[in-house]
């Protein structure tokens, strides 16, 4: 029987207008299957709903209907568990720019309950892979919108999540910095990670 990484079915999202009194159907009962160990790509138009579909999974939008399930738990059943197993970067920068960009990621271990003295080796591991570590003590706003995205990847792997979630990682990121992030991506999905 084959395993499944991430189960969508039948997923809907419906906004409404209050000022237009009009529906705006985002997704019709999108299903899709990832496999465990898939790299996985959403593809579509500007407004296909491709970022729906990540707010949904990531709990950060609430869907019309359908069910989402992260490695057999159900989003609606087992937030929590889901949640623990899935790490997401999203299209907008979603840490604070006058923090340490070191900071950021300890902070981030510590809301999965990760102490201190387990967080610093993983994220010093983090970032000498990623190229962050000589920038481990500037504050966030100083880097660049290359540097910016790989701490935002930083971020969403330091609890070693089973499903990452990328929307748009190379967005407004140099051709060798693209080439050094698919490289790092290629390697932790050879350690089983899966990613969309």
């Amino acid at each position: 029987m084959e395993k499944f990484a991430l189960t969508v079915e039948n997923l809907t999202k419906i906004y409404s207008n209050s000022k237009t009194k009009k529906n705006n159907k985002a997704l019709n009962e999108l299903s899709f299957k990832v496999k465990q160990g898939e790299v996985f790509g959403l593809l579509g138009p500007n407004g296909a709903g491709k970022s729906s579909t990540i707010g949904i999974i990531g709990s950060l939008v609430t869907k019309t209907s359908g069910s989402v399930s992260i490695f057999g738990n159900d989003i609606d059943v087992n937030l929590n568990k889901a949640k623990s197993l899935l790490g997401v970067v999203s299209q907008e920068i979603n840490f604070s720019q006058f923090e340490k960009v070191y900071d950021i990621v300890i902070t981030q271990a510590g809301f999965y309950g990760i102490p201190r003295k387990i967080a610093a080796p993983k994220v010093e591991s983090i970032f000498k892979k990623l190229g962050l570590w000589d920038k481990k003590d500037v504050q966030a706003r100083t880097l660049s919108g290359g540097f910016k995205r790989r701490l935002m990847i930083a971020k969403a792997l330091i609890h070693d999540p089973k499903l990452l979630i990328l929307d748009e990682p190379t967005a407004g990121v140099d051709i060798e910095l693209r080439r050094e992030m698919w490289s790092f991506l290629k390697d932790i999905n050879k350690k089983g990670t899966t990613i969309i």
